[in-house]
């Protein structure tokens, strides 16, 4: 199935109502520290806390009566997991999350408490996927893919459509890596509203399986990447991202787990904010001088701010 521009403005007006549009924030620090114009759009205060619930509710929106009375599967570390519970609840729809046994508690805790049931399996010897498929056709459920599905891709875009829309043309844009649904999602809203803005996908030195696979023109697998940034705990980016990313990226690159916590202090002390490790990515660049912004208007996708506060402090404390 092959994606396009329109395909994010119809996400737009299925979300609308539903998913917050959320606040572009500035830095004056940020912009000396890296003699750029930098524009955070922060997902860490959409709903759920992360902007997983974009494309969870594009994706659940569109079930026909059948799908709905039979309910949703899908697996995920924890923003999707949450995100599919809530937008099921919202919509009536029944929904069943596999997550791994090692996912931060405080995404599970609220998986459940929007009135799901979770399923625990090990991210290190069992194959979600695999489980997951068991589960849809066991049941007769829809299994809807954490990135790798095309409501879901675009969703994820109105993000980046909304931050065009507010602040106008960016020379760069800076998106978090993990699966691939917000980058390819990022990427189709670029290609309507800014084709000269450069679109960058950033992911965790550990997990580049992206970067390879950009590099190698061909999906890349790893073994599950030891990292902080655990939304991007994956072994591969999905085929339809894919699709979009060679398409429409100009490149991917990484940042490492201390340029990452560094990056989370800075917005805890600077910018008064939560932000996950995952979520990061895309500012840890510019921080950090991963990818040359200096001179240059540059939007930065903050995907998300849900992290367990016990591992946030171990984190500031290191």
């Amino acid at each position: 199935m092959s994606l396009h521009f329109d395909d994010i403005r119809q996400a737009a007006a299925r979300i609308a109502g539903h998913a917050h549009r959320t606040p572009v924030l500035t830095s004056r620090t940020a912009n000396t520290v890296t003699g750029a114009e930098l524009f955070f759009k922060c997902e860490n205060f959409q709903r759920v806390g992360a902007f997983k619930f974009r494309g969870a509710y594009n994706a659940l929106s569109r079930f026909t009566p059948e799908q709905r009375k039979a309910g949703v599967v899908t697996y995920s570390s924890g923003n999707h997991a949450q995100a599919t519970a809530l937008a099921a609840q919202l919509l009536g729809i029944p929904a069943t999350i596999v997550m791994p046994h090692d996912a931060p508690q405080t995404k599970v805790t609220a998986t459940k408490d929007y009135g799901a049931q979770v399923l625990g399996y090990d991210r290190y010897t069992e194959d979600r996927e695999a489980i997951g498929r068991e589960l849809a056709q066991a049941r007769g459920m829809t299994l809807i893919q954490p990135y790798d599905h095309p409501d879901v891709i675009c969703g994820q875009g109105t993000a980046a459509l909304e931050l065009f829309e507010e602040v106008g043309q960016l020379d760069v844009l800076l998106v978090c890596l993990g699966g691939g649904g917000l980058l390819a999602g990022s990427a189709l809203a670029a290609s309507g509203m800014a084709p000269q803005c450069d679109v960058i996908g950033v992911e965790p030195e550990a997990g580049d399986d992206g970067r390879q696979s950009l590099r190698a023109g061909r999906i890349v697998h790893i073994p599950v990447p030891d990292t902080i940034a655990d939304g991007a705990k994956v072994t591969h980016i999905g085929e339809h991202n894919f699709a979009v990313i060679r398409q429409h990226v100009k490149d991917i690159i990484t940042v490492s787990d201390a340029q990452l916590a560094d990056t989370m202090r800075f917005f805890a002390s600077r910018m008064k904010m939560v932000v996950e490790p995952t979520g990061c990515l895309g500012a840890a660049a510019a921080l950090h001088g991963a990818y040359p912004v200096k001179g240059k208007r540059v939007g930065v996708i903050v995907s998300g701010g849900n992290v367990d506060l016990p591992v946030m402090a171990q984190l500031f404390a290191g």
